[in-house]
């Protein structure tokens, strides 16, 4: 297929390398062009904006922040809305707010073209490794047609249900479990500090016990404190709570605990932590301990 990728993030830029890799023609754009250099080595074309990465597309694939990136790439005069061909599709990797997905969907089956949400799991090896969950929602016939993009970029697809939102609906509990699993170990690591216990005793105890890939890889990053770079960064960990909250004031589901881990990642963000990555939010609970 022909396709656009817009935005090389840490994130972006592996699956669109994995695109590559399976025989796809993608062009790419960035608004820094500096990141596109990488891709263009790799056989990719580079546009000069959204508009001129979409105007040959099948599909364009957008992997941004937040709404506010997205609402600017896909509306904005040389955005994606504007040059996306009829029965073209937009499809949506971003982790945004399921309201978003809604306004997209709508502005683009008023355009006559398709609209997807895909968010991914997996940190920015995973998508090296095309070791992703991809989450895609939307119009079944829309699903079968691109699901050959999710498989390029990871190793297994989730549908999520035939209205996109709910896959970022999925995509938002999905990074609250696994942010208060962040929280959990910040909380058992302080607590066994204290007690002079080496924190990865218990993070192997807990490889042993869940035999989960996640809970191995972030329990090491949490004892060791590698915070840096990130692979997440902690300023979006605390954009997806604010999220998930408002998806599930939506559904009228009370999350607490997904209020206590928004103000956790705040605390931590007001101490400067915001670049750092998201398992940073194990220092909330080592300073309330006293460590």
């Amino acid at each position: 297929m022909q396709l656009a990728f817009i935005g090389l993030g840490r994130m972006g830029s592996g699956m669109a390398r994995n695109l590559l890799r399976a025989g796809h023609g993608v062009t790419v754009y960035n608004r820094t062009r500096e990141k596109t250099k990488a891709l263009e080595a790799d056989g990719a074309a580079v546009a000069d904006s959204p508009a001129a990465a979409c105007r040959q597309a099948e599909a364009a694939i957008t992997m941004l922040s937040d709404d506010d990136a997205v609402a600017e790439v896909v509306f904005g005069e040389s955005g994606v809305a504007r040059a996306l061909g009829r029965n073209a599709a937009h499809i949506s990797s971003s982790t945004i707010s399921t309201r978003m997905a809604r306004l997209l969907a709508t502005r683009h089956a008023e355009a006559g073209q398709g609209y997807l949400s895909a968010p991914v799991f997996g940190r920015p090896e995973a998508a090296e490794q095309k070791k992703l969950v991809v989450i895609a929602a939307g119009p079944e016939d829309l699903v079968a047609r691109f699901r050959p993009l999710f498989e390029a970029v990871g190793r297994e697809t989730v549908v999520a249900g035939r209205e996109p939102w709910q896959a970022n609906a999925v995509k938002l509990c999905g990074n609250f479990m696994i942010a208060a699993m962040l929280e959990s170990f910040g909380e058992a690591y302080a607590a066994l500090r204290k007690a002079r216990i080496d924190p990865h005793v218990f993070g192997h105890a807990m490889d042993a016990l869940f035999a989960s890939p996640v809970y191995a890889n972030y329990g090491r990053i949490v004892a060791e404190e590698r915070f840096e770079p990130a692979g997440f960064q902690l300023k979006l960990g605390l954009k997806d709570m604010r999220l998930a909250l408002e998806n599930a004031r939506e559904c009228a589901a009370p999350m607490p605990l997904a209020s206590l881990l928004h103000d956790h990642f705040l605390a931590a963000l007001a101490n400067g932590q915001g670049e750092m990555d998201w398992s940073s939010i194990a220092r909330v609970a080592a300073r309330n301990a006293g460590l």
